[in-house]
């Protein structure tokens, strides 16, 4: 078995046996506004559950060279942003949000995502999505880096839910209904596969 020490690894390398290791991850589509008013969407996967009392979610938004991208900018100035669910059905469109542009031009309307106002933020979510939460900023940690920060952890708290009636029933989400797509390393992804149950010991 290797032994490495990640200290004498390059950023790259470390990145690569992360998201090589930590898989399957899942992938929030998170749409945030500016302040100038343009709706920007992207995709993340460093992306988990914090808490169920309140719900809180986590999201780390990776730097460039440590420039906060303008997600990250966009939930501290606005305190707002909602996550969607990314899918089977929508996974194509949301790749495309991927795509660097410069802060005055709408992925999502790149991408062609229909705007679908929100309940309780001024952000829009989007109507692909079979699940979307709308959230107000907890925390904000920076974290990471050298010269200046690597990431920023956003701690998200889900204000409401709005989940599509054909995967909800008793309480519980449909897994196979929802089809969620996970991100593996490169550009692999992940369907949800077969599903099996272990009982938890008393």
């Amino acid at each position: 078995m290797l032994s490495i020490d990640p200290s004498t690894n390059t950023e790259r390398e470390n990145y690569k046996f992360l998201i090589g290791s930590i898989i399957p991850r899942p992938i929030a589509f998170v749409t945030s506004l500016s302040e100038e008013g343009v709706l920007n969407g992207a995709p993340f996967s460093y992306f988990n559950i914090v808490s169920s009392n309140p719900p809180m979610i986590s999201l780390s938004v990776q730097r460039k060279n440590g420039t906060m991208k303008d997600t990250a900018k966009n939930i501290l100035d606005t305190k707002e942003f909602v996550v969607h669910i990314v899918d089977e059905q929508n996974v194509e469109k949301i790749n495309e949000t991927a795509a660097s542009l410069p802060p005055d031009q709408s992925e999502v309307e790149q991408a062609n995502l229909k705007p679908v106002e929100s309940v309780k933020v001024s952000v829009p979510g989007v109507k692909e999505a079979k699940i979307r939460m709308e959230c107000t900023l907890e925390h904000a940690i920076q974290l990471g880096g050298t010269d200046s920060p690597g990431c920023d952890l956003l701690i998200g708290k889900v204000v409401h839910f709005h989940i599509d009636d054909d995967i909800y029933e008793n309480g519980r989400i449909d897994p196979n209904g929802i089809a969620a797509v996970s991100r593996l390393a490169g550009q692999n992804y992940a369907k949800i596969g077969d599903i099996f149950a272990i009982e938890r010991p008393k």
